[in-house]
């Protein structure tokens, strides 16, 4: 039997469905904020064991599609095997090899610090290497993409004609953070990528609370863990605010995180990069700075190390 929101609608004069049903599925469509989540719970199912929490659901030309969002367990995969960041020198401030194959990766720091720019040379390696990526915009549309990284020297148009590059392109206020769940989820099973961006993650805040986007972002992560995906991640940090402090309070979930900034210095922008944290692996401790120009970012050479005194 299913039921209608919050049980109302009945079979019977008398409502005694739900006693002599052996499956009572109910279906609820809220609408918070303006933005309407359907939701689905299975409320009995006897003679099994059944999850008892809300699971959204989309229906679309594809028909209905339900999430289980709470089944996933801490039961992924930890790969040996390492991927290119796409940039030699940060492949040297990362071990020399770059990311883990199956991690998750955090790049955050104000607007115009490179963010993007570094997922577009993570991308563009990850199709030299012959594999796909799926790439979810949450500022730009996917030509608006193209060609700003174009003006950088990484070009992607070829990656997305060879079908090794795919845009899932959207406003998050189009919907609410389980549909977008539910649909990234959806784009990933469907295009089975190697490598996965979600650029910017913070924008999802407009649709959310910070302890609801960590939720959301938390099971999306597992999910992209279970299959071995490299996933990339980047977070805008308000100005003047603690570049450490990410606004959706993830960064501990995440295996590896760069913190990209800029600074002003006799009328010259210096940008900079540093590797806070990286799981498993040595890697640098140097605040480095890197250059934005026609042929993508540039990061300077490591220091040499200053030799101490007695």
């Amino acid at each position: 039997m299913i039921t209608g929101e919050k049980g109302e609608t009945t079979l019977t004069r008398h409502g005694l469905e739900e006693y002599v049903t052996d499956a009572v599925i109910q279906l609820d469509h809220r609408v918070h904020d303006q933005i309407s989540t359907r939701r689905l719970r299975v409320v009995k199912y006897r003679g099994s064991h059944h999850g008892t929490n809300e699971y959204p659901f989309l229906i679309d030309e594809s028909g209905v599609s339900v999430l289980p969002v709470t089944s996933l367990t801490l039961q992924h995969p930890a790969s040996s095997e390492r991927v290119s960041t796409g940039l030699a020198k940060l492949d040297d401030m990362l071990g020399g090899q770059g990311y883990y194959r199956g991690s998750t990766v955090l790049v955050s720091g104000t607007a115009g610090t490179g963010k993007t720019t570094l997922a577009a040379h993570f991308v563009a390696a990850a199709c030299a290497r012959g594999e796909r990526s799926l790439y979810f915009l949450f500022e730009e549309s996917p030509p608006q993409m193209l060609r700003n990284m174009a003006s950088c020297g990484i070009e992607l148009a070829p990656c997305v004609e060879a079908g090794l590059l795919k845009f899932h392109a959207a406003r998050p206020s189009r919907h609410g953070l389980e549909t977008h769940l539910v649909m990234m989820h959806r784009a990933v099973e469907q295009f089975r990528p190697r490598v996965v961006v979600v650029d910017p993650m913070t924008n999802l805040l407009t649709v959310g609370t910070q302890i609801d986007v960590r939720a959301m972002l938390t099971r999306m992560i597992d999910f992209l863990k279970m299959q071995n995906i490299t996933a990339l991640f980047t977070s805008l940090t308000s100005a003047g605010s603690d570049l450490q402090t990410t606004e959706t309070m993830i960064s501990s979930l995440m295996d590896t995180w760069m913190l990209t900034s800029a600074e002003t210095a006799e009328r010259h922008r210096q940008r900079w990069i540093y590797v806070l944290k990286s799981r498993g692996m040595a890697h640098s401790g140097e605040m480095r700075e890197f250059e934005i120009s026609g042929d993508g970012i540039e990061i300077a050479r490591a220091q040499a190390a200053k030799p101490r005194g007695r």
